[in-house]
């Protein structure tokens, strides 16, 4: 079996230069994702802001390594990679994460502060609480079975649902992700103590509003919980309106 690669450029990507920004945003894509999914937002926030995007294994050109399927390993790799880059920590940093990413992000989050380094605050976006819990089981499902969840969820570009080759290709780093974020459990009674800032869609189906709510119990420090219109992927839909959300918040927390 191909090993998973080390070091900082297999997994973090920079897609915009931004050497006078005075904060830094780590971004974690969701489950099937890649790090090209924040490139919009890595553009519209510079260069006030240096946009980085976790790179997972078994995707893009990371393909023909294994896929990660323990979220707590996931946090773990990819803690030790940030430390590899050099003067990484010398910049104030938070946290983006949508759908798994959330999740992944608030475990490294924690792994951060047991280092000393509390992020400036924690994004999590389309993503229940880690203490919230549903009994689901995508990652046993049959490839139709998963492309259906993926309709629903409505998050992959519709190109790859028209290219039998592409589908297949991803197929399996989707399915690696959702055995990650449905077989993840959180330590109960662990918190960060950063703020953190929950942005979730009103119509979402795999989060209510009363479950990004639960968010809260999850720090010491603040929190904020933004609804917007639409489904799991609401990011696509309103974009403007979250790149807004997202300077503003970190405006206020570089500010503070």
């Amino acid at each position: 079996m191909t090993s998973i690669a080390r070091g900082a450029g297999a997994w973090v990507r920079r897609y915009q230069e931004a050497p006078d920004s005075e904060i830094q945003l780590l971004c974690f894509p969701y489950a099937g994702g890649s790090a090209s999914y924040f490139f919009p937002l890595s553009k519209a926030l510079a260069p006030s802001v240096e946009v980085r995007a976790v790179q997972y294994p078994g995707r893009q050109d990371r393909y023909r390594e294994p896929c990660v399927e323990d979220l707590h390993t996931l946090a773990d790799a990819v803690v030790e990679s940030l430390r590899e880059i050099d003067g990484f920590f010398h910049k104030p940093l938070a946290l983006f994460g949508h759908s798994m990413g959330a999740t992944l992000a608030y475990e490294v989050a924690l792994r951060l502060e047991a280092l000393g380094v509390t992020p400036a605050v924690l994004f999590a976006s389309g993503r229940r609480a880690p203490s919230t819990h549903r009994d689901e089981a995508v990652r046993l499902r049959d490839d139709d079975g998963v492309v259906r969840e993926l309709r629903l969820l409505d998050g992959t570009n519709g190109a790859v649902f028209q290219d039998e080759e592409l589908l297949r290709m991803a197929l399996p780093a989707i399915r690696g992700d959702y055995h990650a974020i449905e077989t993840y459990r959180c330590v109960p009674g662990e918190r960060v103590s950063c703020p953190i800032t929950v942005l979730t869609g009103d119509a979402d189906p795999r989060t209510t509003t009363d479950e990004a709510r639960a968010w809260q119990e999850h720090t010491t420090g603040a929190f904020d919980l933004q609804v917007f219109p639409g489904g799991h992927f609401f990011i696509n839909e309103q974009v403007p309106v979250v790149v807004k959300a997202v300077a503003e918040r970190l405006r206020a927390v570089h500010d503070g």
